[in-house]
């Protein structure tokens, strides 16, 4: 199962592809940073993240799509311009027919590290760690876009393993 997992962000969104197995080991397929230009129109901004949006959906057809909820914002204007940016995302994966499903920042470090309140080293040095990476993944944008998919495939593998073995 091939999941995407995304870091929402008009300026910046980091994704990351990963896979796991029938033995429910990950294996790192792809991931980095959409960059939208910050002196561009708002409109022109999401047409250039939707557009890269649809070109990583079609080049890797992931089967699955993780998204981090806009959680705290102490900016109301980075807050809008987020939910701006998660809207197209969501966009682009409806029209390709992925199931979404949505993780708090809480929820992902639980998931990750163990802890909740997990900071940005400690995500990346487990994510690098469950990868099996020679370095720590960079940007953090793309970082934890990588945990918000092992997230989805150990909760997807956790649901699975709850249901039992079919027959």
């Amino acid at each position: 199962m091939l999941t995407l997992g995304l870091d929402p962000g008009l300026g910046t969104t980091g994704y990351g592809l990963v896979r796991q197995n029938g033995n429910g080991d990950l294996e790192l397929i792809d991931y980095g940073v959409i960059l939208t230009p910050a002196r561009q129109a708002l409109e022109n901004r999401l047409l250039v993240l939707y557009e890269q949006m649809r070109n990583l959906l079609l080049l890797h057809k992931p089967d699955h799509a993780a998204v981090e909820k806009l959680f705290f914002a102490k900016n109301i204007t980075t807050a809008i311009s987020v939910g701006h940016a998660r809207g197209v995302m969501m966009l682009a994966l409806a029209q390709s027919s992925i199931k979404v499903v949505e993780f708090s920042p809480p929820e992902i470090k639980q998931a990750i590290t163990g802890y909740g309140g997990a900071d940005k080293h400690q995500m990346q040095v487990m994510v690098q760690s469950i990868l099996e990476l020679d370095d720590l993944p960079r940007p953090d944008d793309a970082a934890d876009a990588l945990a918000v998919a092992i997230c989805q495939l150990h909760r997807a593998r956790y649901d699975q393993l709850q249901k039992g073995p079919t027959v």
